[in-house]
C-alpha cells in the first residue's frame, strides 16, 4: 500500500494539475475574502438598528465587535473550496481520459488497493488545499477587517478545522462524482454550473416564493459551505442555538451574508455532505470494481 501511495502522489506531482488549480484557489479565497472584509467591516451600518441591538445584546457583545472577519473567511474559504471538488474529478476520470488506469490497475494487486491508495493520496492533497485556502482567505480577511471585529484565536482555530475538513470532502466528492460519471470535461462543467448557478436559484427561489429557508441546508453545496460558513452564523446566532426573538427572515439573512444559507450548524452541515460524499464516492468505487479498462 505505501508503494502505491507513493506512485500516487508522484502521478499527481508530474502533472499540472494540482498547482493549476491551486492557483486560482489561493487567488479567489483571498479576494473574496478581502472584498468581503471590506464589506462586513462595517457590518452594522446595513443591519437593522434595532436587529444589531436585538442581536448584540443577546451575545453579550457591543455592535461595534461583531466578529465579523468570520463572514470573510466564510465566503473566502467557499468559493476556494471549489478547485479541490475540481483536482478531485480528476483522480480517476483523468487517468480514463489520459489511458492511464490500464497501467495503475494492472500494477496493482487488485482495484480495491489501488483505488485506497487514491483515496488515501487525495485525502491528503484536500487536507493541504484546505491549509492553503484557509492562509489565503485569512490574509484577506486581516487586511480589510478591524482587529476588534476579527475572529478570536479559538474561531481562528474552527475555521482551519472546518475549512480544511471542507476541502478533504469535497475533494472525494469530486473524485466520487468523476468516478460514476468517468469524464473531467462532463463532470467539471456540470458541476460547476450546478454548484455556483443551479444550486444557488434554487435556494433563492425556494426562499423567496416559498419560504422555504431550509433547502442550502441540505443541498450539496449549501452543506459544503456550511461547514465553514455556518461558524460565522453561529456566532450571530442564526445557526446551532438562535438568538430568541430572531425572525426568519433576518436569519436566513445572516446565514446568506455568512455563506451558509439554510445551515442547521457547522456539524449537521458536515455530516450531510459526508452523505452526499459517501453516495457519490461509493457508487464511482462500485462503478470501477466491474469497468471495462480496454
Amino acid at each position: 500500500m505505501g508503494n502505491l501511495i507513493k506512485a500516487e502522489f508522484r502521478k499527481t506531482l508530474t502533472t499540472k494539475s494540482w498547482w493549476g488549480l491551486m492557483i486560482p484557489a489561493v487567488l479567489f479565497g483571498f479576494l473574496f475574502a478581502l472584498g468581503w472584509g471590506a464589506v462586513t467591516n462595517d457590518f452594522s451600518d446595513f443591519l437593522g438598528s434595532s436587529d444589531t441591538r436585538e442581536i448584540t445584546g443577546a451575545l453579550g457583545i457591543q455592535a461595534g465587535e461583531l466578529p465579523v472577519g468570520l463572514l470573510a473567511l466564510g465566503h473566502g474559504v467557499n468559493i476556494g473550496t471549489m478547485f479541490p471538488v475540481i483536482f478531485g474529478v480528476f483522480a480517476l476520470a483523468g487517468e480514463y481520459s489520459k489511458k492511464t488506469i490500464t497501467t495503475t490497475f494492472l500494477t496493482a494487486p487488485n482495484r480495491v488497493s489501488a483505488l485506497t491508495a487514491k483515496m488515501i493520496t487525495y485525502i491528503a492533497w484536500g487536507a493541504i488545499y484546505g491549509v492553503v485556502i484557509v492562509g489565503a482567505a485569512s490574509l484577506g480577511t486581516v487586511l480589510t477587517v478591524s482587529g476588534e471585529r476579527l475572529p478570536s484565536a479559538s474561531q481562528w482555530l474552527g475555521v482551519l478545522g472546518a475549512g480544511v475538513l471542507a476541502t478533504v470532502l469535497a475533494t472525494l466528492f469530486g473524485i466520487g462524482v468523476g468516478a460514476v460519471w468517468n469524464s473531467v470535461v462532463g463532470s467539471v462543467i456540470t458541476l460547476t454550473i450546478y454548484m455556483l448557478v443551479v444550486e444557488n436559484v434554487l435556494v433563492f427561489v425556494s426562499f423567496g416564493w416559498m419560504d422555504i429557508t431550509w433547502l442550502g441546508g441540505v443541498l450539496p453545496n449549501g452543506t459544503v459551505n456550511g461547514i465553514v460558513g455556518a461558524i460565522g452564523a453561529e456566532a450571530f446566532g442564526a445557526a446551532g442555538v438562535k438568538v430568541p426573538g430572531l425572525d426568519d427572515e433576518t436569519q436566513w439573512f445572516l446565514q446568506y451574508i455568512a455563506g451558509a444559507p439554510g445551515a442547521f450548524s457547522w456539524w449537521a452541515s458536515a455530516l450531510i455532505f459526508f452523505a452526499w460524499t459517501m453516495v457519490f464516492f461509493v457508487g464511482g468505487w462500485a462503478a470501477n470494481q466491474k469497468r471495462d479498462i480496454t
